[in-house]
């Protein structure tokens, strides 16, 4: 069937709804008009000497009477153009526009322009089709082949314009190929909005509440216009179709942008540059993507960066990521996420922020079953190593690094900050929980500053929380502890010819963390396995269970104590003995239970019955838009303090002593006693982990092999400089110091 008809010259320009869509008593502008809205402009037809100069200078209008223009109009900066339908201009003015060092008259030249509005002193030159446009003040648009719109244009949302069928929504297919998690984007979604939509499919209310306030809160009638931002430039660009576009933004050399919203502001300008093609998504305030990027069905958050020829399908990227090179398809990603190599894949995850995918990294590309419906979990600060390759479905816990390896077999790691490495010559998997504090503390340290130095938002829509201590990773470490304990028991019991069958999970684990607690080590040579962790009988070792343990117990108080000291200073004026008794009266309120449920929801950390009531409230029609929704995530920040304070009070009463330390009570807190020690120990903590960070960089200027390029120790000195020298070295022992006297102050209001 042809496609191309032929029809009059004289329709050109009109029409652009079906009559049929046009509500009654309106005509054919009346979305456009509303999109106008108080920037229309004080417009007039032209004067007959006017038209006369347009006519001289080799223009065409195919009716003069419905161009309209604004004073003041200089008819002799419009040359060598074409005119349908209703155009209106706003200010024609000899200015020159300048962007960097681009410079170009303002005007219209060699252009066609199609029922459009466009404001004062712009520039547009060489562009040979411009449609149903509303065009800000002061743009510059040179060189574009196409820019135009369709009367049922979306803007990436995926929505429904009257008398569409549901087969032409567009879905994005996040955390698994087979569509089972789809969401609908919209312009103001954030990772929070679609972990909530994607991982709560059991909770169908909520489900079908999203879709429904998604279509009414941004679906439309048919005649929407394309917007582009006033001080925009675009320039060398190909296909610019049913785009809507921020103010500020910078678009150069795309070849093409189709059904897209490219938020974009003086604060946080957008710029998208050579070879890009993007379809069907959302690109959000302060991003940049450059150098030849395919992303279709997407959302990028804010400040987030792709480029170097990286795709992005069927995904929502995060606030203050950057992707380069790699290959990205069905994921949920959120903040602060980096991966920069060409050989890395990243398929059907939900990565949970702070996260590194490093080179030759294949993530969830493996399929073990009939079809392709698995999927990969990573909580925060995920990090597998060089050309590691994974297999659906696994599940990581917080800050887990993965050594170089294929592993064979599905992984279920519950163990924070743990190490993880696949011992080919043995057959065997090593995990070393607790690594990243025991032995790179300048990773960890730095990982948490870094995520928090590039929040670079303007508008920060979300609390993003980027310390490596939080309720969610408490819990995790708790949840280790026991699994330690356990582990432990049966292997003491296995050396020592007893059956663990005969025995309770609790009797284990007391037997355990008895081992474990000691101040002198009874562990001997004791070797310590774990069940569960692969999808495979073969043993799984644990290395220095122990130091684990304690080192994991030591990171609980260090927790417990920040947690406790954000609390009191965000109440100055009132007794710190006051504000502990309170938190014990709820704690005692709530059964003397804390919390053990926490979801990171899209970087924000909510206890997990708030996020069930905020399910329910969506489910039941109370809250009925998108901005209620966000309002409750706001609400929940706001509270955050409080239920961190709450769980650090909790945790302490209920973490295990150790080296026959007597357990912490809240009558010994609360009199001071229990929380002098608390303080003495962060003290200890705090300049242990300021060492820590210098040592764990310093074995790079020590190691013999570093030094194998380098002619002597000046020329290294001269090239890395020396590690005395290290900016985030010397931070670290500011925040020491800092940290210090904030104990110093917590002291002396509370005289202990």
């Amino acid at each position: 069937m042809k496609e191309m008809s032929l029809i009059s010259q004289g329709v050109l320009g009109y029409g652009f709804v079906n009559p049929e869509y046009i509500p009654e008593g309106a005509d054919e502008y009346w979305q456009r008009n509303q999109q106008i809205g108080e920037r229309a402009k004080q417009w007039r037809k032209l004067r007959s000497d006017e038209i006369a100069v347009l006519v001289k200078n080799n223009n065409f209008c195919s009716n003069w009477d419905n161009f309209f223009v604004s004073d003041p109009f200089n008819p002799h900066l419009i040359r060598n153009s074409q005119f349908y339908g209703l155009v209106r201009l706003g200010a024609v003015r000899d200015n020159l526009l300048q962007y960097h060092d681009y410079k170009i008259p303002a005007g219209i030249r060699d252009s066609t322009i199609i029922s459009c509005d466009i404001g004062d002193d712009c520039a547009i030159q060489n562009c040979p089709y411009i449609s149903h446009y509303i065009i800000g003040d002061q743009v510059i648009i040179s060189r574009v082949d196409e820019i135009q719109v369709s009367n049922h244009a979306k803007f990436g949302n995926g929505i429904l314009t009257t008398g569409e069928s549901e087969d032409v929504r567009v879905w994005i297919d996040v955390m698994n190929e087979a569509g089972g998690r789809s969401i609908l984007p919209f312009v103001d979604m954030i990772p929070a909005d679609a972990y909530l939509w994607a991982a709560y499919r059991d909770d169908a209310a909520l489900v079908a509440q999203l879709k429904e306030i998604t279509q009414r809160q941004y679906g439309a009638g048919r005649g929407r216009y394309g917007t582009i931002g006033s001080w925009s430039v675009i320039k060398g660009c190909g296909i610019i179709k049913d785009v809507a576009i921020g103010d500020c933004a910078y678009i150069k050399g795309a070849n093409k942008l189709k059904n897209l919203t490219i938020l974009s502001s003086e604060d946080e300008p957008t710029q998208i540059g050579e070879g890009v093609e993007l379809v069907n998504g959302i690109i959000g305030y302060g991003c940049h993507v450059f150098y030849g990027c395919k992303a279709v069905r997407f959302v990028m958050g804010r400040n987030s960066n792709l480029k170097y020829g990286a795709r992005l399908i069927h995904s929502v990227l995060g606030d203050n990521s950057t992707v380069s090179c790699c290959e990205m398809l069905n994921n949920l990603i959120f903040p602060a996420h980096e991966q920069h190599h060409n050989n890395s894949f990243l398929i059907a995850s939900l990565v949970q922020g702070q996260s590194n995918i490093a080179a030759g990294a294949t993530i969830g590309s493996n399929h073990n079953s009939r079809a392709n419906d698995g999927e990969i979990r990573a909580n925060r600060g995920f990090w597998p190593g060089l050309s590691v390759t994974l297999k659906h479905p696994s599940r990581f816990a917080s800050y887990v690094l993965i050594a170089k390896g294929d592993y064979p077999y599905e992984l279920d790691i519950p163990l924070p900050f743990a190490l993880v490495n696949h011992d080919v010559a043995r057959d065997r998997l090593e995990i070393m929980p607790a690594y990243f504090w025991m032995y790179n503390m300048y990773a960890l340290e730095r990982n948490a500053w870094k995520a928090a130095s590039r929040d670079k938002r303007v508008v920060k829509i979300q609390r993003i929380e980027t310390d490596y201590l939080a309720p969610d990773t408490a819990e995790e470490i708790l949840h280790a502890m026991e699994l330690l304990e356990l582990w432990t028991g049966r292997a003491a019991l296995f050396a020592g010819g007893e059956n663990p069958e005969a025995y309770t999970e609790s009797a284990l684990r007391n037997l355990g963390r008895n081992l474990l607690s000691a101040a002198e080590n009874r562990m001997g040579g004791l070797e310590v396995y774990a069940e569960g962790l692969e999808r495979h009988k073969r043993p799984a070792l644990i290395v220095k269970p122990r130091k684990a343990w304690r080192a994991y117990n030591r990171m609980l108080r260090y927790y417990a104590l920040k947690g406790l000291l954000a609390y009191a200073e965000a109440r100055p004026d009132e007794a710190v003995p006051e504000l502990l008794a309170e938190l014990d009266g709820e704690y005692s309120a709530r059964g003397k239970k804390r919390e053990t449920g926490w979801v990171n929801l899209g970087g924000q950390i909510v206890p997990e019955p708030k996020v069930d009531e905020l399910r329910r409230d969506i489910g039941e029609g109370k809250l009925d838009s998108w901005d209620a929704i966000h309002a409750r995530y706001d609400a929940m920040a706001a509270e955050y303090l409080h239920d961190r304070a709450i769980h650090a009070w909790a945790l302490l009463l209920e973490l295990p002593p150790m080296d026959g330390a007597a357990p912490f009570t809240a009558d010994g807190l609360l009199h001071g006693r229990d929380l002098k020690t608390l303080i003495a120990e962060g003290r200890e903590i705090r300049g242990w982990i300021s060492n820590e960070v210098y040592k764990s960089r310093a074995k790079d200027w020590q190691d013999p092999f570093r030094k194998i390029t380098f002619r002597n120790d000046a020329e290294m000195e001269a090239v890395l400089g020396r590690v005395e020298d290290n900016p985030f070295i010397n931070m670290a022992r500011k925040e020491t110091e800092a940290f210090e006297k904030r104990l110093d102050r917590l002291e002396q209001r509370f005289k202990v």
